[in-house]
Parts: structure tokens; sequence; C-alpha cells
């Protein structure tokens, strides 16, 4: 999505320990998007067609990750947002404060090994008909890295099942490499309307091959994609 082709404008939200929010804007902005940044503090939301909750460690993670951030200003108008359809993509921290501010099922909790992980992990295509997975395929196989200390999934496990019959569980670890103890290997997760999306791998970190993945772009791509259809609809 180039030159003169219409250009979606996705927001990106800054915590104060947010470290991965530059990372996500120049991700968007390769993949086509016109991305502009927002503070915590901020009440309002500018004219967007989709807002990134970014990774990182919002407000040094005291109390536990995300607890804090989902207080912020700012997320009474990313709720408000979500809740009109908009599109919000939580990415690690971000997920964290998405799933505390219950805009997302589940909990993120400490990882099973009680150790930091940092690696490329294999992850499985669950859902392939969300704005968040529209370039890929059922069952295609990213390779995308995680880095997070936090990225237990939990979810009460009898309820597992509806989640997945609602298309709502969109990405798993694939067989035998779930780097934290996630519930059922879920990676990402999306709310019932499908319009917000968590997820703990970083598909900002794997847009260029220099890094040695590019499968982060079937991610945000897709969600490059849903902004601008979304942006048609409105206007």
């Amino acid at each position: 999505m180039t030159g003169d082709l219409p250009r979606p404008r996705i927001a990106v939200v800054t915590f104060p320990g947010s470290n991965d929010d530059r990372d996500a804007v120049h991700a968007l902005g390769l993949l086509g998007a016109d991305v502009c940044t927002v503070w915590h503090a901020d009440e309002e939301l500018p004219p967007v067609d989709a807002v990134v909750l970014p990774g990182g460690f919002s407000y040094g993670d005291y109390l536990r990750a995300g607890a804090i951030a989902r207080f912020a200003p700012v997320m009474r108008a990313v709720a408000s947002f979500g809740a009109d359809g908009g599109l919000v993509l939580g990415i690690c921290n971000g997920f964290q404060v998405l799933c505390e501010a219950g805009l997302l099922p589940g909990v993120l909790r400490p990882n099973a090994s009680l150790s930091f992980v940092c690696r490329d992990v294999p992850l499985r295509v669950e859902n392939a008909r969300t704005p968040f997975t529209s370039r890929c395929e059922p069952g295609q196989r990213l390779v995308i890295p995680v880095k997070h200390g936090e990225g237990c999934w939990t979810y009460p496990e009898e309820q597992v099942a509806k989640l997945e019959a609602a298309g709502q569980i969109v990405l798993r670890y694939d067989a035998g490499t779930n780097p934290n103890g996630a519930l059922a290997d879920v990676a990402a997760v999306t709310n019932g309307e499908g319009n917000v999306m968590g997820l703990m791998p970083h598909p900002e970190h794997a847009v260029e091959a220099l890094l040695g993945s590019t499968d982060g772009a079937f991610i945000l791509g897709s969600l490059v994609d849903a902004a601008l259809d979304r942006r048609a609809v409105l206007a």
C-alpha cells in the first residue's frame, strides 16, 4: 500500500514504560498506515481508524502487568472506541492492559517457568476470518518473537470451548512450543464482536527480513487492510 493509495490512520498509545511503541509506529508505517501517537493522559483519541496498545512495562508493571494502565485516562476513550466497533489491537503488555480493562476474556499470569522468555516461537492460525488475520490462511504457521514474563493466558477451563466455537481463539502456540504455560496454548484472543484482539507475540518485530521473519506483517498488514475498509464504510 504505497504511492497515492489511501493510508488508514492508526493510533499507537504510549504509557509510561512502553518500549515498543516506536517499533509499532515503524512497522505500521512500512505496511501503509498513517500512524499517530497518543499519550496515556490524553482523554480523547484523534480521528483514527484503529488503535494499537504496544508492548513494554506500562507504569513499571507495578501491582501486576497492565493493572495500573487500565485506569489511564486514554483507556476510557479506547474502551468507547472499541464499543463502537473500532479496531483495537493489544500487543504483549497491550494484551495485558486490555484483559485488565475487561475488553478481552481472561487474564495474563506469570510464565509457568517464572522466567522471562525472549525467543522466536511458531504459531498456528486458528481463525483467519478476523480483521487481524485476513491475510492468513487457516492453519498457517507463523514465526513471531515473544518477550515477556507474564504471558500465561488463563481462563475458566470449562469456558474455553465456547470461546473456540465463537472463533475468539485466533492464534495458538504450535504443538510443544508454548513458552509460558498459557491454557490451551492460546497466544491471541478477540472479544465477542471480533474487533478487539490481544496477542503476546510481537508482530512489529517481524516485518523485515533483516529481523529473521516477516510473518508479523500478516497480522499488522491485516489490521491496516481492515482499518482502510472501516474508513471506507464510515465515509
